[in-house]
């Protein structure tokens, strides 16, 4: 039988805790062996936070005093340094002289990977208790407090905690798989709970040192791309009881114009894909091994819906050799995929991992980079093959179920295409013109009338909210609105030399059926930056933009020196790309 819950904190003056201690259970004793009291009279244990880092000297030492900085929940902090060639070894040993909680092991030969000096900073734990930080990244105020607090409460091997994306130099945050922590809970087996696999981060949880150990889990060694993936499959395979909590524990910078740029950022190669999915294949046989059918098939349909489609966005970019080369290792990871994987993920990911199982070769690229966009856009021609929608007449075996029929999706949740184009016109202002695209009839069938269109400012809350009404012709919708871009500058005030990005969403209002939300996409040739006179700010520099997904984005820069900032950045990009280095 489990322990009772830990008490959080204490009620009453701080001299009464021995008091209030003889009341926990003694069942807890065990556990308690770890465990001191601060000051404040609240019960807390020991954490060790295992930083590792190559060649990063100027952020390694902010990791380190942000594990330092924890409070008395970490007892030691391990940083492995994999014998950089910079400063790093320099950045350390001046921390270390100066804290005695820091240990730092040099390692004399670099391991290629993230793998092998984690597990070195595991071995040389003594903490119960273990995180892991990496040298660029940071963790904020009370993360190890919050995990190890929700891990003895519960008595959970492992606890996890929101990991944040930030986007440096702008800050731009955002949650990584957010649903998983919306609020507190304990999952006491993976298995009826496979979501869990959707977060194959490592860096955002808490372990039990004993239960690593017992179970032989260590991450893959050596020069192993995302060994996090295989870590976490290793973790869950042993069934541990797993503590979420909705506080953020981890914050993870993204630095896209880093020198050297982050593993999960350098996608330039098709061997990155190759890495990824070694990986993936590798997690799904250690399930395989673990006899869990449940949570192999839970990582198949998480390599469909986000790793297969976050690098299909990417698939146009990219020249012939390297198109090639990827849909060789998508098509012979597919096979091994039965109907149940396929029909378990959402529409977008299984139609996409359809067309890639029918052809030999790539096609038709920008229809699927644009149906693997968040949200998804199916673009024309919408073809059908015996009354049934299909990809193309000449892939009637490509079936794009759930769009019309017995078993069709409620119009709100259609993948409807909405192009978007904005037009120069006098002075500061310029139109913005949109298209609905139908949908095997059923946008006719839900019968629009007006669209929300929405501008958000990208890094910022301001937002500017227009309702206009839609125009039918033929098998589309057509929608005009004027915008006054000096008010929008206005409304999206920053610092003077910061540019403003606006992100563009549309509301559909619908007659039958309710409200289909979705991204514009940019359409139109022309996407030029345009110097604009303004009263308010002298000059205006405007450019429309596609986003990495498509979605059309306005980028403005009020002002001469905001707009000479962003011409020299845009000099300065050039010059480095035509420079062979």
């Amino acid at each position: 039988m489990r322990a009772p819950p830990l008490r959080r904190s204490f009620d009453g003056p701080s001299g009464h805790a021995d008091e209030q201690n003889a009341l926990i259970d003694t069942t807890y004793s065990i556990r308690l062996c770890f465990v001191t009291v601060n000051g404040s009279g609240i019960l807390t244990a020991r954490v060790g936070v295992i930083v590792i880092g190559y060649n990063d000297a100027a952020h390694i030492g902010h990791a380190v005093r942000s594990a330092l900085a924890q409070g008395p929940a970490v007892a030691e902090v391990i940083a492995v340094n994999d014998a950089s060639t910079d400063r790093t070894r320099a950045v350390l040993d001046r921390i270390a002289a100066g804290e005695p909680r820091l240990r730092v092991i040099h390692r004399p030969v670099n391991s290629g990977g993230c793998g092998t000096p984690r597990n070195d900073g595991v071995r040389a734990a003594t903490a119960p208790y273990v995180m892991f930080l990496d040298s660029d990244d940071v963790l904020p105020h009370g993360a190890a407090a919050a995990l190890l607090d929700a891990a003895l409460r519960h008595d959970a091997a492992v606890a996890a905690g929101l990991c944040v994306r930030r986007e440096l130099p702008r800050r731009r945050d955002t949650p990584w798989q957010a649903p998983l922590y919306r609020r507190p809970a304990v999952h006491d087996c993976p298995e009826r709970h496979p979501a869990l696999l959707r977060d194959t981060l490592c860096v955002n949880k808490l372990y039990a040192r004993a239960f690593l150990a017992g179970h032989g889990i260590a991450f893959p060694e050596g020069a192993f791309r995302y060994e996090d993936f295989v870590f976490t499959a290793r973790v869950l395979a042993a069934a541990p009881r797993v503590a979420t909590v909705p506080d953020t524990v981890y914050i993870w910078h993204v630095r896209r114009d880093a020198d050297r740029p982050s593993i999960s950022l350098d996608r330039e190669r098709v061997s990155n894909w190759q890495a990824r999915v070694r990986a993936h294949q590798h997690s799904v046989e250690v399930f395989r091994e673990a006899g869990s059918a449940p949570l192999a098939h839970a990582a198949r349909v998480k390599f469909l819906d986000h790793d297969l489609r976050m690098y299909v966005r990417e698939l146009p970019g990219h020249g012939p050799g390297y198109r090639r080369a990827w849909w060789r290792v998508a098509r012979d990871c597919l096979a091994s995929y039965d109907e149940a994987d396929l029909c378990a993920a959402r529409a977008p990911a299984r139609w996409i991992a359809r067309v890639v199982l029918a052809t030999a070769t790539p096609r038709d690229l920008d229809r699927l980079a644009q149906l693997a966009a968040r949200p998804a856009r199916l673009l024309p021609p919408y073809a059908e093959v015996a009354g049934r929608a299909v990809w193309a007449t000449d892939l009637p075996q490509v079936l794009l179920d759930g769009l019309t029929g017995s078993g069709a999706k409620p119009a709100r949740r259609l993948p409807v295409t909405v192009d978007a184009e904005l037009r120069p016109r006098t002075g500061a202002r310029t139109e913005l013109r949109l298209c609905v695209h139908d949908l095997y009839g059923r946008l006719t069938a839900a019968r629009p009338h007006t669209v929300d269109i929405e501008l958000r400012l990208r890094d910022g809350k301001a937002v500017l909210e227009h309702t206009v009404p839609l125009a039918a012709d033929d098998s589309m919708w057509g929608a005009e609105l004027n915008l006054d871009l000096a008010e929008l500058a206005r409304r999206g005030r920053r610092p003077a030399d910061a540019p403003q990005a606006w992100d563009i969403r549309v509301r559909i209002h619908c007659t039958h059926g309710g409200i289909l939300r979705a991204a514009v996409r940019a359409a139109g040739d022309d996407m030029r930056p345009v110097a604009l006179p303004s009263a308010r700010h002298g000059l205006l520099l405007a450019q429309p933009y596609a986003t990495g997904g498509g979605s059309l984005a306005l980028r403005l820069a009020p002002g001469v020196r905001c707009a000479t900032g962003v011409a020299l950045r845009r000099l300065r990009r050039r010059v480095r790309q035509s420079t062979p280095w």
